[in-house]
């Protein structure tokens, strides 16, 4: 046990003294104190927050700014509270952290303010502010217990005034429950009828945006993931046609007031999407912002496809092969995570971005291998009830041909599509990194619809991957 905890103190401290990334940094040294064990990484402890304190830091996100200013007074390091300026009362931010019931940020913000020292008003005034908004959040709003305990928690005595020995023991059955992102949205949004697919996600992000500075890359690309599943699902295999239509009327609005067009069970989704893409929005450098913004414009386009496919399946329509392949291969996601995948990436220019934004035929032929690729497996396992007809099914109707037929053909265009693709490599050199990671994109599907099968709807396939990449080491 000894050996074991050295490797895991060893672990951490590489963790510590590698991790490029000022949020996750902070987190980490965030955890290790609630797990009272930073007396065994004291000197890497300090050297590292002295780094943070004289690194550039800039975030829209209250709950990173808070932390940022918390755990540098913590440790004696001064800086001003002036750092909140940009949510005082009389900024629209602080107006919206309450509008979209960021509770973790009002904690963090009503924590941090506990650090204050004589002639600093605008601290006390940020505890009387977010006493009262955390008040009304445990009462009016669904928190997730987690969250509610430690809110609650604060409200009788604040983090900084804990005895941190107590709160450990409070603390370490709570990490316990803390699942990340993922596991709180999935949880709270309530959608038991969509698929559970994190690993999944993150692994096909993995796939694709593997580097070491793409860390930031690989998780916006995740995210986007899940959340495509989630609406996917909902509009694929639960939610009726009048449904679908109010989903994505609201979808195109993207703003708060259009939760009252949706049902009950997909309006706690609504607001969480939107939440999540204003916390990305401002985790990203203003000149990754636009970006975003280009992302949630994909991400509304593919609201609309995802309603065209459930009005042909509503109507029982049976599409032509090049109708279908027409709005398919848009509906294959493949255009919203290239353009995901720009966010984060310095060395893409404004050129560059608006060549993936735009839809060339490199893209279009790398969602059509993606659309044929799924197909194929689709009518090797089954179809879903509300799925639209199929590339595979249209090719059957319009030419009257067997299922081994059609497939025949529809492999023959998938290498012609991935022709066009390779051609792509010699258009503009400029254009050659992007080029690349549209077609790593494309090769990484063969992961999941390879061999005929469909390993993102069935991910027990995907065990022997997940534990070659994740669990177990390359042998040296």
């Amino acid at each position: 046990m000894r050996k074991r905890a050295d490797e895991l103190k060893e672990k951490v401290r590489t963790q510590l003294g590698t991790c490029e990334d000022i949020v996750g940094t902070m987190n980490l040294v965030d955890a290790i104190q609630h797990l009272g064990i930073e007396h065994l990484f004291k000197q890497e402890i300090d050297n590292t927050l002295r780094d943070i304190r004289t690194s550039e830091f800039t975030s829209s996100s209250l709950h990173e700014v808070a932390l940022w200013f918390r755990l540098l007074r913590e440790h004696g390091l001064w800086v001003s509270p002036d750092v909140f300026g940009k949510f005082d009362g009389d900024d629209a931010r602080l107006s919206s952290v309450i509008a979209d019931h960021d509770t973790r940020g009002l904690l963090s913000l009503y924590n941090a303010a506990h650090l204050l020292v004589h002639g600093e008003p605008e601290l006390e005034e940020a505890i009387s502010i977010a006493r009262h908004h955390l008040k009304s959040m445990t009462r009016d709003c669904d928190l997730n217990p987690v969250l509610a305990n430690q809110v609650n928690r604060a409200l009788n005595i604040a983090l900084p005034r804990t005895c941190k020995r107590l709160e450990t023991s409070l603390f370490i059955s709570e990490y316990e429950q803390e699942e990340g992102w993922w596991r709180d949205l999935y949880t709270y949004v309530g959608l038991n009828y969509a698929r559970d697919r994190a690993v999944e996600g993150y692994l096909w992000s993995c796939l694709v945006f593997y580097e070491k500075d793409l860390s930031f890359t690989r998780t916006f690309v995740a995210k986007m993931i899940l959340l495509v599943t989630l609406m996917d699902d909902s509009f694929d295999s639960h939610a009726t046609i009048q449904e679908c239509r109010q989903f994505n009327s609201a979808i195109q609005r993207w703003d708060e007031s259009a939760v009252t067009l949706l049902p009950e069970y997909l309006k706690k989704f609504y607001r969480e999407l939107l939440r999540n893409f204003k916390v990305l929005q401002d985790q990203v450098t203003d000149n990754d912002k636009y970006r975003v913004t280009y992302t949630r414009k994909e991400f509304q386009k593919l609201s609309t496809y995802y309603l065209q496919e459930a009005e042909w399946s509503h109507q029982r329509h049976k599409p032509s092969f090049g109708d279908q392949i027409t709005l398919t291969a848009m509906s294959s996601v493949i255009p919203l995570l290239c353009v995901s995948g720009t966010v984060g990436m310095g060395y893409v220019t404004k050129e560059t971005f608006e060549w993936v934004a735009s839809r060339t035929t490199a893209i279009v032929a790398s969602a059509k291998i993606g659309r044929f690729m799924n197909d194929i497996a689709a009518m090797k396992r089954g179809k879903n009830k509300g799925d639209v007809a199929s590339s595979v099914e249209c090719y059957m109707n319009e030419h009257k041909v067997t299922m081994e037929v059609a497939i025949d053909k529809i492999d023959s265009l998938v290498e012609d599509e991935w022709r066009t693709l390779n051609q792509a490599h010699f258009e503009d050199h400029k254009l050659f990194p992007v080029v690349e990671q549209v077609v790593n994109l494309t090769a990484s599907m063969a992961s999941f619809y390879d061999e005929r099968k469909d390993a993102y709807t069935f991910p027990t396939l995907l065990q022997d991957t997940i534990e070659s990449l994740f669990v177990n080491p390359v042998p040296i």
